[in-house]
């Protein structure tokens, strides 16, 4: 499969293979972020928006969102989803909006999905275009360095009369500007048993490097990987939430 190809074949599933993650919480700490750091506005928009799950969350707290993503059938669910809201299908390392922004996230460590850091650099570039003065750019990130190859966060969950078994990890090499995200999901219906695997190539980079890419365009303010409280990034944890104000 290529690397969207799972994705595509099973947009319909995704939402399950994210039933593990709390929408509500994400949405809420990012918006209490921006409430300290941002300009007051409401113009948003997400990058990498899948389904569509956290537009809804931002919509409901009052804000205008938006959502592009590259997938179209996944854009096609985040529509239903969201009726009131501006779908766009678009690279997020080359986006055009109609006008300036308050708030630009990208949750999940879509970022990394950049590819490269070339394409990162200019993914950054074209956030900082989008945004207006003291405009929010907000993501979550993980450092190349820390990466535990033999670690995989696994759920499971019954749907419409079959099991699916759900499991993703990170790996790196250990040197380079490349690592992967490892997916596997199962799907068992009447004791049949269906398997897809992919491994999507990302860009690797550690926070020193990500800092240096983001600090030309941005004040950048690096938090612990906790949406329910704020606290500065302890210098050693390998997941991060990066909080990056227009200058």
């Amino acid at each position: 499969m290529s690397s969207t190809a799972l994705y595509t074949d099973l947009s319909g599933y995704y939402d399950l293979m994210c039933a593990d993650i709390d929408y509500p919480a994400q949405s809420n700490g990012v918006r209490r972020l921006n409430q300290l750091f941002g300009n007051n506005g409401s113009d948003h928009l997400d990058l990498a928006c899948g389904t569509g799950p956290h537009v809804r969350h931002f919509i409901d707290a009052g804000f205008n969102s938006a959502g592009l993503d590259i997938n179209q059938p996944m854009l096609d669910i985040a529509q239903r989803r969201c009726p009131e809201a501006q779908f766009s299908l678009q690279d997020m390392c080359a986006f055009k909006v109609d006008g300036p922004l308050d708030l630009i996230t990208c949750f999940l460590y879509s970022i990394h999905y950049s590819g490269t850091v070339e394409r990162l650099q200019q993914c950054i570039a074209s956030v900082h275009g989008a945004l207006r003065v003291n405009g929010v750019f907000c993501f979550n990130a993980v450092d190349k360095g820390q990466i535990n190859n033999q670690s995989f966060a696994r759920h499971t969950v019954e749907h419409d009369g079959s099991h699916f078994a759900f499991s993703s990890g990170w790996h790196y090499s250990g040197h380079g500007e490349q690592q992967s995200l490892r997916l596997s999901i199962e799907k068992t219906t009447q004791g049949v048993t269906q398997s897809w695997q992919d491994e999507h190539p990302m860009v690797a980079v550690s926070f020193a490097e990500l800092q240096k890419l983001l600090e030309p365009y941005f004040a950048v303010q690096v938090f612990e990987h906790d949406y329910a409280r704020i606290a500065s990034w302890d210098g050693q944890s390998g997941n991060a939430i990066f909080v990056c104000v227009k200058l």
